[in-house]
């Protein structure tokens, strides 16, 4: 089990009263409690406004894409999502291309998004969800239906959703699909003549609270 930290207010020292005349005991006595509780006081402002912010202010976040198409060779088979292009890191980074990896302990948002691709005549169903440490994450589960192609023009749609996690520090979040046809796909689309390109996969990951 992960030990938690938390911030403490420092408490201030008690400095009693002084003697009429100067005692170099007293006053020794009254500066260290002094320099102990600024000392405290520094501490907790380091951590209030450090790299990460301690997981208070300046919380770790990630934000993740990938450019690159992604296609099931076989139906009914489990795949990894892919990254291969990192927007914002602090603190959560992308392992092993698939992998997203968090420093810190504490409950996390991560929010996706997939543009799914649909090139058969029918509608097709895929399925994402979660692996914590390569573990299947219980109830994590999203079915999709994607829709058929109709004319000459595959069926799109966007896949996406969030989910709050706990994680400990150096705990890895995958995101898993499948489908029923190797005609369904993620896919990254070119830019238009007046729009931005597509990407196949977008995820981000804040942290929204240490674990109590």
């Amino acid at each position: 089990m992960a030990i938690q930290q938390k911030l403490e207010t420092p408490t201030p020292p008690n400095l009693g009263y002084p003697p009429e005349e100067y005692e170099r005991r007293n006053f020794n006595e009254s500066n260290g409690a002094l320099n102990a509780y600024f000392r405290k006081l520094t501490s907790v402002l380091g951590s209030i406004f450090g790299v990460r912010g301690s997981r208070y202010i300046n919380a770790p976040y990630g934000a993740f894409q990938s450019t690159a198409d992604q296609t099931a060779a076989a139906i009914n088979t489990a795949y990894a999502m892919t990254f291969n292009t990192t927007d914002y890191t602090n603190g959560i980074t992308v392992v092993s291309n698939s992998r997203i990896t968090v420093t810190d302990s504490g409950i996390y948002n991560l929010q996706w998004s997939g543009q799914f691709e649909n090139t058969a005549s029918a509608d097709h169903d895929a399925r994402v969800w979660i692996k914590i440490n390569g573990t299947n994450l219980v109830g994590s589960t999203g079915f999709a239906g994607i829709p058929s192609k109709h004319g000459s023009v595959n069926g799109h749609t966007i896949v996406s959703w969030n989910y709050f996690l706990s994680l400990n520090a150096n705990d890895y979040v995958e995101l898993w699909w499948e489908t029923d046809s190797t005609a369904v796909s993620i896919q990254a689309y070119a830019a238009g003549s007046f729009y931005p390109s597509t990407a196949s996969l977008i995820a981000t990951m804040q942290f929204v609270s240490n674990t109590m």
